[in-house]
């Protein structure tokens, strides 16, 4: 056995860890594992997988209901049950071993315990049971007999449990809870929009009692349309702080926690760390928000409506991928939303960005196949003209249309008409201001909703691939290309060399252009006019729309541009949410940019994933990260790390910057996994490429030095320069 070979890890049933409190609803089920090998260019040659009705047998190293045998394969991920017939309501065992690539054998996985449900055939995505976890105060300040505040240091959504003793029967204690904070050591009672605080009175028993303090529903978020709190977990509002009034006088404060409601989530998962300490809190507030605003099991658009919508969900999927090896939560939410759509066209076609960026992450194609036919409708195909364009204003938005997209067939859809959107919010949301939009001039053939349609049709023809619809790829592609040429030549002005904002407008927004610039649209001729008009606009976004512009920033090399946006210390900037005293990523920039806006939304967690997938550099080549590229962007940092969880199991990166000198990048891959490499070149002169100490010949593309087909293992690798 070689020293390196360890058990394997991170064992997954349906894309769960089954030791969590969750059930498995399909018949055939099945398993991943992370192969655990620390050697360089570790690669998986063989598994065998055993299940067992009890862990007893298992403990055997026997499988009553399936041995695999030794399979000669290097899947790890996705591998199906051919076992014996499971049954509904019952548990089961499994574990896994693996051989590398010299055929030593590894020793057996923990097992792992699968508990089923209902077996009906049906396709069901499996997710987990809700946590509550317990928060102590960061802070208690006494602030005159019976009054109390406390600062728990992060909002979450919850409730407080406390423990009272007291002399009568009735006697009512006040209970502040609030996101926001007056003054100090008093809680904001009078917030603005739809920033949180509730008043909540607390009759007391006789004796000491733990008391968890029970929410009232709110009208704004307990509606039809939103996602309900299950009965046994019980309400919940976001709050980091609390007074206490009226305690009764035991000379201290008695017991008090914060109860923290939340998908489960792996706080050991990820890391970030960088030169610049503004980056590190802006990723550590994005972190922190992924897991609270996952109270629901679902994602959903914060506390005030409480309803999931396409797009809020793309960006919450990618950044949560970004800090947890999870994936369960994010199909389930798509999966929600393709049966109940919001109404805005550019959230329809996001069904399809959010089921690619399911199947980069997963390499698991199960839910393409089964909402293939849904998928394909959302590209709005049915919409386009005989250039290749759409438009929701030509009288081609037909019943049997709504109905393929299943818009307003459920009595829970949110809206009922599809509409253009570009951005959100409107001026109506704003003091004063024009919004969102740039100024963005609305026309029936819409730029901004033309570059989603050609986005679309490009995942969507890798999707029919997938699915073994080989036709439907050709067809699809080449509708993308007709859709790419008709809006280079009928939306572009050839004198400013930049987009339109619609057929037959003059009006250039920035909106207009950086969604044509991250999605490939832009020609190489016009690459730099566009992307020097998107660098002119600045911010001139919403918190989602930056999701775009940072994207659209780092795929055209201006990382100085992309960082210096995530790092601004403007009042349109992650910095001004820390400023102002939120714990949680904003709906918007502030109050002023939209004035019901809520302190709690993961459509404002854009640098979550731009991080790691942009600035580090990490994205997948394969689906299920088979090979990944490594693309690190620095800007002008001197210094960077990350933790990445995968399914295939972590990826550490490092990198030292010496501008005009060196690049050094230390990378740990984990075993099945290769990478492509693209180190940034450090300045000009000849360049000189090393891994592991032994110089090498780097191809070069564009601003890169490649190293190609990277094993797995710790590895360093540098690219320098010398000018003599």
């Amino acid at each position: 056995m070689s020293s390196s070979a360890l058990p394997p890890t991170g064992l997954l049933c349906q894309l769960l860890n089954t030791s969590k409190d969750s059930l498995i609803h399909s018949a055939q089920p099945r398993f991943c594992w992370v192969v655990n090998d620390r050697a360089q260019g570790a690669s998986q040659s063989a598994y065998r997988i055993l299940v067992a009705s009890t862990p007893q047998i298992l403990a055997r190293e026997s499988g009553d209901l399936w041995d695999s045998g030794k399979r000669c394969s290097s899947q790890s991920l996705n591998v199906p049950y051919a076992g014996g017939k499971l049954d509904p309501h019952t548990e089961y065992y499994w574990m896994v071993r693996t051989w590398n690539q010299r055929n030593e054998i590894s020793p057996w996985s923990e097992p792992q315990r699968i508990r089923t449900g209902e077996l009906s055939g049906n396709y069901v995505t499996d997710r987990y049971v809700l946590e509550v976890s317990a928060v102590a105060p960061s802070k208690i300040v006494k602030k005159r007999d019976g009054h109390y505040f406390i600062d728990f240091g992060k909002a979450v959504f919850g409730t407080v449990r406390v423990e009272f003793t007291s002399d009568t029967d009735g006697q009512v204690v006040e209970i502040h809870l609030a996101e926001a904070l007056a003054a100090d050591n008093a809680v904001e009672r009078e917030p603005k929009g739809c920033i949180r605080y509730r008043k909540i009175m607390l009759p007391l028993k006789l004796g000491r009692h733990s008391y968890a303090v029970e929410i009232p529903p709110d009208t704004r978020n307990t509606g039809s349309q939103a996602i309900r709190m299950p009965a046994t977990v019980g309400e919940v509002m976001p709050f980091r702080y609390c007074e206490l009034v009226n305690v009764p006088d035991t000379g201290a404060l008695p017991p008090v926690e914060q109860l923290m409601v939340h998908y489960p989530f792996d706080d050991a998962a990820s890391e970030f760390d960088s030169s610049d300490p503004l980056l590190n809190q802006v990723w550590a507030l994005c972190k922190h928000s992924l897991k609270a605003t996952s109270f629901c099991g679902v994602y959903v658009d914060g506390d005030r409506e409480r309803i999931p919508y396409e797009a809020d969900a793309y960006i919450n999927q990618l950044s949560h991928y970004a800090v947890d090896r999870e994936f369960s939560m994010a199909r389930y939410s798509h999966e929600h939303l393709i049966m109940l759509p919001t109404s805005p066209t550019e959230w329809i076609m996001h069904s399809v960005l959010m089921a690619w960026a399911d199947y980069e992450q997963t390499g698991n194609a199960e839910s393409l196949i089964h909402f293939y036919e849904d998928l394909k409708a959302k590209t709005l195909l049915a919409l386009a003209r005989e250039d290749g364009l759409i438009s929701t204003q030509t009288g081609l938005v037909t019943e049997a249309v709504n109905r393929s997209i299943h818009l307003g067939v459920d009595s829970r859809a949110v809206h009922k008409k599809i509409a253009d959107l570009v951005d959100w919010p409107p001026a109506r949301f704003t003091q004063g201001l024009c919004g969102e939009q740039d100024g963005h001039e609305f026309a029936p053939i819409n730029t901004v909703v033309n570059a989603f349609h050609y986005r679309a049709l490009v995942l969507m023809a890798r999707i029919a691939e997938v699915v073994g619809k080989a036709d439907d790829a050709r067809q699809i592609h080449a509708c993308s290309e007709h859709v790419s040429r008709s809006i280079n030549e009928k939306l572009f002005d050839h004198d400013r060399n930049i987009y339109l904002d619609g057929e037959g407008t003059a009006h250039a927004s920035l909106h207009s252009n950086m969604f044509p610039l991250a999605f490939g649209l832009v020609p190489e001729a016009h690459r730099q006019s566009v992307l020097s008009f998107v660098k002119s606009r600045g911010m001139a976004c919403s918190v989602y729309g930056a999701q775009y512009l940072l994207e659209a920033l780092y795929m055209n090399q201006a990382a100085d541009s992309a960082l210096a946006l995530m790092t601004a210390r403007t009042d349109r900037s992650w910095w001004n949410m820390i400023r102002i005293g939120s714990t949680m990523t904003l709906e918007a920039w502030d109050w002023k940019y939209k004035n019901n806006l809520d302190w709690n939304h993961a459509w404002g967690s854009a640098p979550g994933n731009i991080i790691p997938r942009f600035l580090m550099g990490i994205r997948p080549i394969e689906p299920g990260f088979g090979k990944v590229l490594i693309n690190p962007q620095p800007g002008g940092l001197r210094r960077a790390g990350i933790l990445l969880p995968t399914i295939r199991g972590p990826v550490r990166a490092r990198f030292e910057m010496q501008p005009e000198r060196s690049f050094v990048l230390h990378l740990e891959l984990p075993a099945n996994m290769t990478a492509k490499v693209l180190l940034p070149i450090p300045g000009p002169g000849k360049i000189n490429v090393a891994v592991d100490g032994h110089k090498t010949v780097a191809a070069l593309q564009g601003q890169f030095a490649v190293v190609d087909a990277l094993g797995s293992g710790s590895h360093t690798l540098e690219c320098s320069v010398c000018n003599g």
